[in-house]
């Protein structure tokens, strides 16, 4: 035999052999395109199929944009998911981590792509999540255009999977947050939160170890619902009641997505430097399942204030003058605001101090 001559594969194998299914990838992209055409907005028709999704910043109204853009995941909440078989509730966090982000900097979330990974694709499991994502961008006011969809045999382990998303929203120039006038007095308000959101779930397992308590048993802090389907309550998207409150007030200066680091670190990532945030803890209404899990597990306020949102989502400093009317805008809109403490001259101390005690 010379160097030329070819010897022909003895087994025949193709891809799906390999663990790739191409048939199935098809049958997704069909079972999913009703929901991306659900989510249609101006400037984008809501179509996939194409190798970019396009969006057209002239029809959706804008004049002198800047684009904010902001990418995240759900990190290891997806195990509960996976292990419950709940799989519809994921994709709202998915486009929350995102989208919440961007309204914060004042932007309007427009479009939205996502990631789905998975070892084996399951039409049914990957026709759940997306369908989840799609009604996240319906809450958002954001177009699904596009995304992926990789099948990775010996990356994930059966029935395993993983997710990313990736949002970008515009604001007219001039217009971003935060705002450069902030002042001693300001108001801080907190949005009530869903439950636990997207973050700390590595903690969050940890105890439900300890706890002893099934995913399928009645959850303790909500007699209606499983443990799981009580721990997968989807992060709140809070884009619309606060684009709304940001426009009909002028007077929204600044906004914080609780996520994790709780307040003790997200807050600080809007407030310049001269300026700490006053908080009264004893303000915050804290959801039943922060007292089981701090109950639970032994852990510690600190450590609590560090790791969850403890019942506060989202925050919006707003000039004391008009704060009742950003919470009353707030409020008619759907959300559950506190007013959680004032803005203050920054000695040497933390960006953020707490006086009282959080109802743990």
């Amino acid at each position: 035999m010379n160097d030329t001559e070819k010897v022909d594969a003895p087994n025949g194998l193709t891809y799906a052999d390999a663990g790739v299914d191409i048939d199935a990838g098809n049958a997704l992209v069909d079972a999913i395109k009703p929901l991306v055409k659900s989510t249609a907005r101006p400037g984008a028709d809501g179509a996939i199929g194409g190798f970019g999704g396009l969006f057209d910043l002239k029809a959706a109204g804008f004049s002198d944009p800047v684009l904010v853009a902001a990418n995240d995941g759900v990190g290891t909440k997806l195990k509960l998911a996976i292990e419950t078989g709940i799989h519809d509730t994921v994709g709202i966090d998915l486009v929350a981590m995102c989208v919440n982000d961007l309204v914060v900097q004042g932007a309007e979330p427009l479009f939205f792509l996502d990631y789905f990974a998975t070892g084996a694709l399951d039409v049914a499991q990957g026709s759940a999540v997306i369908s989840g994502i799609a009604k996240g961008c319906k809450q958002a006011g954001c177009a699904l255009i596009g995304g992926e969809t990789a099948e990775m045999p010996g990356m994930y382990a059966g029935g395993d999977y993983d997710l990313a998303g990736f949002a970008v929203g515009a604001a007219e120039r001039g217009t971003l947050l935060p705002r450069q006038d902030m002042k001693p007095g300001d108001v801080v308000l907190g949005l009530a939160s869903a439950g636990v959101h997207s973050n700390g779930f590595s903690l969050v397992r940890r105890i439900v170890e300890m706890s002893g308590i099934g995913l399928d048993d009645a959850a303790p802090f909500d007699a209606d619902r499983t443990l799981g389907a009580a721990l997968l309550e989807p992060t709140r998207i809070y884009v619309k009641p606060l684009l709304t409150a940001i426009r009909s007030s002028g007077a929204v200066a600044a906004l914080a997505h609780i996520t994790g680091g709780g307040l003790t670190e997200n807050l600080p990532r809007v407030l310049p430097e001269t300026l700490s945030a006053e908080i009264d803890l004893g303000a915050i209404a804290v959801p039943p399942v922060f007292s089981w899990l701090a109950g639970t597990g032994g852990v510690q306020t600190d450590e609590m204030l560090r790791t969850f949102n403890c019942g506060v989502g989202m925050v919006v400093v707003a000039d004391a003058d008009k704060a009742p009317a950003v919470a009353a805008a707030l409020a008619d809109a759907g959300e559950t605001v506190m007013e959680i403490g004032r803005l203050v001259p920054r000695e040497r101390g933390p960006a953020v101090g707490y006086r009282g005690t959080l109802a743990l």
